[in-house]
C-alpha cells in the first residue's frame, strides 16, 4: 500500500472506508470522477474572485470547493480551504494561496486515485 503517513494527512480513510462498504468501489470511483471535474470548475471560480477583486465571491467559491472537498474526504484540502476562505490577504497573496492549493489538489487527487486502486473488494 502507499505510504500510510501521505494517505492520512491527505485523506479521511474512515469515512472514506464506510463509503466504499455501503456504496461500492465504482461509485466511489464516480464520486472522484466528479470532484475532479468540478474542482477544475471551483478553481477557475476562486481565480476569477482574485481577478476581480471580490471578497465575497472569494468566500463563496472557497466555501463550495470546502465542501465538495470534504464530502469525498479530502481532508488536507478541506483544512486549507477552512483558513484560506476566510483570508483577508491582498490579492498577490491569495494568488500564492491559489497555486499552493491547485498543487494539494492535483497532490490529493492522486493520492485518492492510488488509494482507490488499491482496493481489492
Amino acid at each position: 500500500m502507499s505510504d500510510i503517513n501521505q494517505l492520512g494527512n491527505q485523506l479521511d480513510n474512515e469515512l472514506l472506508q464506510g463509503y466504499l462498504e455501503n456504496l461500492g468501489k465504482a461509485i466511489v470511483q464516480k464520486m472522484l470522477d466528479l470532484y475532479q471535474q468540478q474542482s477544475v470548475i471551483y478553481l477557475a471560480e476562486i481565480e476569477q474572485a482574485i481577478k476581480d477583486e471580490s471578497q465575497d465571491l472569494w468566500q463563496e467559491k472557497c466555501h463550495k470547493m470546502k465542501g465538495a472537498a470534504g464530502s469525498v474526504g479530502l481532508v488536507a484540502i478541506h483544512a486549507n480551504l477552512v483558513v484560506l476562505e476566510k483570508s483577508t490577504d491582498v490579492w498577490t497573496e491569495k494568488s500564492v494561496h491559489l497555486a499552493e492549493l491547485k498543487k494539494l489538489n492535483d497532490a490529493a487527487i492522486a493520492t485518492f486515485i492510488r488509494w482507490l486502486a488499491d482496493y481489492e473488494h
